[in-house]
């Protein structure tokens, strides 16, 4: 049997691999959906070229991510893919079918932790956007509130607001919280603000009880991270918010932590709120950390000057 004729063979066992790799981590449905979709490219990619995936070496992913830069795709992007491409790599080789994890020994593309395409909001232009969805009209409306109030009080990561189901609401000490499985799998908990909780309820009594999705359409289908990414565009444009054909769900995040920073909050708390692994990730979401004004210089200066005054 030749070797392209194994090829199929080949691709379906691989996809085997992928779902028993995906059933063996905690993910959520978005971030599964997007690890399948970079594993599939990857076999694909292997299969136009006859290359069997177990038998791939570095130089095969060095091509590979050369291909994905020269469409072009950001560095972080390419970087995100080869990570998880290294996982399920990983996988495979504590089962035993193949012998080595071809993208350890590749070259990955330099990312800037300091840098972040986001385009972020400030907190007046976040104040405009929920004004915004203030002055909507129609059934849908006070989804939108609840939405966009979700997004600006909490920092969600938009595959984690529309996750949420009915079931995740409740109270603990006197608390209203959501509960939730954020990035890497890790079981999450959050509170809601008392805004965040007015509006949740106010569309909660509209969409009326029952089980599901927090966030449904009329038909009751949950509300997927498109809807959510049109509809910050659509809220930003309305109130005259400068880039609203780039806004995005993540715009509201970088806004949280840039908002909570300035606002005094400890790095680690923000970073607990947002489920960062590094805290150097939360830097770069707080887009005024480079404010002179927090120059500890001046707060040194402060010091000493009370000290002499003493």
């Amino acid at each position: 049997m030749g070797r392209m004729s194994l090829l199929p063979h080949i691709s379906a066992s691989a996809h085997q691999f992928t779902e028993a790799w995906l059933e063996n981590r905690r993910l959520s449905d978005h971030t599964r959906d997007a690890y399948r979709r970079d594993v599939t490219t990857w076999l694909d990619w292997c299969a136009g070229r006859g290359l069997d995936p177990r038998a791939a070496t570095f130089l095969d992913v060095n091509a590979y991510a050369r291909g994905l830069e020269a469409r072009p795709m950001a560095a972080a992007t390419v970087a995100r893919k080869l990570s998880g491409l290294s996982s399920w790599y990983s996988f495979l080789l504590k089962l035993g079918a193949v012998a080595t994890n071809p993208v350890g020994g590749a070259d990955r593309p330099y990312v800037d932790r300091d840098h972040s395409a986001t385009v972020g909001l400030t907190g007046e232009e976040v104040d405009a956007l929920l004004a915004a969805a203030d002055r909507q009209t129609g059934p849908a409306a006070i989804r939108h509130r609840a939405v966009l109030t979700l997004l600006a009080d909490l920092g969600l990561r938009v595959s984690e607001l529309v996750s949420l189901d009915l079931s995740d609401l409740g109270w603990e000490r006197g608390h209203r919280t959501v509960r939730f499985i954020g990035k890497g799998g890790r079981p999450r908990r959050r509170v809601l603000t008392p805004g965040a909780a007015l509006a949740l309820d106010e569309y909660l009594r509209v969409r009326g009880p029952g089980e599901g999705p927090v966030f449904a359409t009329t038909t009751g289908a949950r509300l997927d991270r498109h809807a959510v990414f049109r509809l910050v565009r659509r809220l930003a444009a309305d109130a005259g918010i400068p880039g609203a054909e780039k806004m995005s769900p993540h715009s509201l995040r970088h806004a949280f932590a840039t908002t909570a920073r300035a606002e005094g909050v400890p790095l680690e708390d923000v970073q607990d709120a947002m489920g960062h692994a590094d805290p150097r990730t939360t830097r770069r979401y707080d887009r005024d950390r480079h404010n002179l004004d927090r120059d500890p210089a001046y707060t040194i200066a402060a010091a000493r000057d009370r000290r002499r005054s003493a």
